[in-house]
């Protein structure tokens, strides 16, 4: 009997978790914030992400625990938001350290969101799991905090795999919808000076790539990203390109700030350059279905 559990599934990256695992795992269990309910394929089970209140029951004889509780960072950097950014994944891995703990059968293994963002605005050298050079700022020190939290409590039972996520691109959610719409009303062009990397994954990979740590039992962090990062103007280039848009205004940074107060987020989600590598996945034998943008876009767009 396989189980597995996903905490904070039912968003985005949990759905498209959800439609990869589905009939891979006998059974499978997300928690939620929202009711407790059962559904034909899913139960789910609600947490505060906290404090134990029946839920961690949950987590005996489970096969794997997938961990993606977490504020969105698309907000501004305000000091409630951050105070939110940060205690959302710091106590959410803390209780699930404790309930892994006291488990008679805890899961085999653990793998828990952590981001690629942990990693220095690059435009000289790509980062890799060991030569990366990790930074010094509120979302790199989130990023450390996180990944601290996680791996300082030893479990001795369960394996523990940090997945460094970057930009999941999917058809129903992320950042490729808003995108796409910018796209489509002609705002399609570099934002500030275009030469900041992005580094992405398909959501197909993403999950294929998560299923591959579980198979291989890699253990420790692993990057979560596909193999080409590409400079922010090359990236809006290939989008018009496939969505056969002629032209895209560019936005430079002093608009890019006026727009992001406007809109309630901050620059650093398109101005930082992540220039990321997955050498552990590929060292290990991984292959990526969707390797490069155009592949990408052409799924996505279809």
């Amino acid at each position: 009997m396989t189980k597995l559990i996903i905490a904070a599934g039912t968003g985005f990256l949990g759905q498209v978790l959800v439609d990869h695992f589905k009939d891979k795992f006998d059974e499978i269990v997300i928690l939620t914030r929202s009711k407790s309910k059962v559904t034909t394929t899913v139960k789910y089970v609600n947490w505060d992400a906290k404090s134990f209140s029946g839920w961690e029951d949950e987590l005996e004889n489970a096969t794997v625990l997938i961990n993606l509780t977490g504020k969105s960072v698309d907000c501004r950097y305000n000091e409630a938001n951050k105070k939110e950014i940060y205690n959302s994944r710091i106590n959410s891995t803390k209780i699930l350290n404790e309930a892994v703990l006291n488990c008679k059968n805890p899961p085999k293994h653990w793998l828990n969101s952590s981001t690629s963002t942990i990693y220095r605005f690059s435009l000289d050298k790509q980062m890799d799991e060991n030569t990366g050079e990790i930074g010094d700022d509120f979302s790199m020190n989130i990023a450390k905090s996180w990944e601290k939290a996680f791996f300082e409590t030893q479990t001795p039972k369960t394996l523990k795999t940090a997945l460094r996520t970057s930009i999941v691109l999917g058809k129903s959610g992320g950042a490729f919808i808003p995108i796409k719409r910018l796209t489509q009303f002609g705002l399609g062009g570099k934002q500030g000076n275009g030469n900041q990397f992005i580094s992405w994954i398909h959501e197909k990979d993403f999950a294929r790539a998560i299923e591959f740590i579980i198979e291989k039992e890699l253990i420790g962090v692993v990057n979560l990203i596909s193999p080409k990062p590409i400079a922010n103007s090359d990236f809006m280039t290939k989008l018009r390109h496939e969505m056969k848009i002629p032209f895209g205004l560019p936005t430079p940074t002093i608009l890019l700030k006026i727009g992001a107060k406007i809109i309630g987020t901050e620059t650093e989600l398109v101005l930082k350059s992540r220039n990321v590598i997955p050498k552990r996945l590929q060292e290990n034998g991984f292959t990526f279905e969707f390797d490069t943008l155009e592949k990408t876009f052409k799924n996505l767009l279809k």
